[in-house]
């Protein structure tokens, strides 16, 4: 449709002259903002990085994967915006809660109705990718003993994370006390790229501290820098023009430090938490029909150090129980 109302000279806010006219003051802090409200769009590329324990030959996959991804997602969305200018002014998309129903309404006429199905399908695709890949995260915490440990089951057939899975259900449910897209966008934004500019960081401490050990997938120091600065300005502005809800975001992050402390820091516990957290344990094993994972076997004793063999300990590990579902062959 796009392509289609250029070609009948429906460009007037594709010209220069047009494109760049400012129609509102020109604001750092806004301009920061609409880029992290624009980039929720393609942080894709960072859920890919979830799911490596699950990729098949990861080191060659996940590359090929986010090189291929990304330009794509980047061609469909700039020329999905540049078809909707052709329909609608700046002013006009500003003031449309669904700038695609609006673009169908104004150029489909009777099939104007393709368009929310399409935006339907979309989210659903969005939501399955966000599942998939979120509750690993989860899943991956409690292996490492940062969570409760029965977030750490599989099922016992289909090896899915269940009780990750419910447990991003619950704090999905949680977050949605607020019905402003926009804030949610912002929250989400503002603490993914707090945490991407932590982790990357961490990937220039490492290169420092640690030149020699194993990478596997190797990028030149250049592109951590670069980003690192272009996360700055981010959320430095970002902070300048939205403090409300960049703090907010912030306090919401900052209720796991409670968490860490009361499950992982506090090492004598009394027995009244771990009976608690014991019948919780088998109580999601018998309602899930999940079971701790077998670990890998080529994995020995001489290869785990003590700082793996820490990060590993649960926040509660169950001792030996009658009941059947833990008697069952893990997968």
């Amino acid at each position: 449709m796009g392509i289609v109302q250029i070609c009948k000279g429906e460009y007037f806010w594709l010209e220069p002259k047009n494109a760049f006219e400012n129609f509102q003051e020109p604001d750092i802090g806004l301009i920061a903002l609409a880029f992290l409200q624009g980039s929720f769009a393609y942080g894709g590329w960072n859920f890919l990085n979830y799911v490596t324990e699950e990729l098949v030959d990861p080191y060659k996959n996940l590359p090929r994967a986010i090189f291929i991804s990304i330009p794509l997602v980047t061609f469909v969305y700039v020329f999905a915006n540049v078809a909707y200018v052709t329909a609608m002014s700046p002013q006009e998309l500003l003031a449309s809660n669904a700038v695609a129903v609006t673009f169908g309404e104004k150029l489909l006429g009777v099939m104007a109705w393709i368009m929310p199905i399409s935006v339907a399908l979309s989210t659903f695709g969005g939501v399955n990718g966000s599942l998939f890949t979120s509750s690993r995260l989860f899943f991956a915490g409690a292996r490492e003993g940062h969570l409760p440990s029965m977030l750490a089951m599989i099922h016992v057939k289909r090896c899915t994370p269940i009780p990750a899975l419910l447990f991003t259900c619950i704090s999905t449910l949680l977050m949605l006390v607020t019905s402003d897209m926009y804030t949610l966008i912002n929250y989400v934004g503002f603490i993914n790229y707090l945490f991407y500019g932590v982790t990357i960081a961490g990937q220039i401490v490492l290169r420092w501290k640690k030149p020699d050990i194993p990478r596997p997938i190797k990028i030149n120091l250049l592109f951590p820098i670069i980003y690192l600065l272009f996360w700055a300005f981010l959320l430095i502005f970002s902070l300048w023009s939205e403090p409300v809800v960049c703090g907010i975001g912030l306090a919401i992050m900052l209720t796991g430090v409670p968490v860490y402390f009361l499950g992982v820091y506090w090492q004598h516990k009394p027995k009244c938490f771990n009976n608690f957290i014991e019948s919780l344990t088998l109580v999601s094993q018998k309602m899930c029909v999940v079971v701790y994972p077998k670990m890998e076997a080529g994995l020995g004793k001489e290869e785990i150090n003590g700082d793996t063999e820490e990060q590993r300990r649960p926040i509660y590990q169950p001792t030996a129980s009658k009941d059947k579902d833990s008697e069952q062959p893990q997968p």
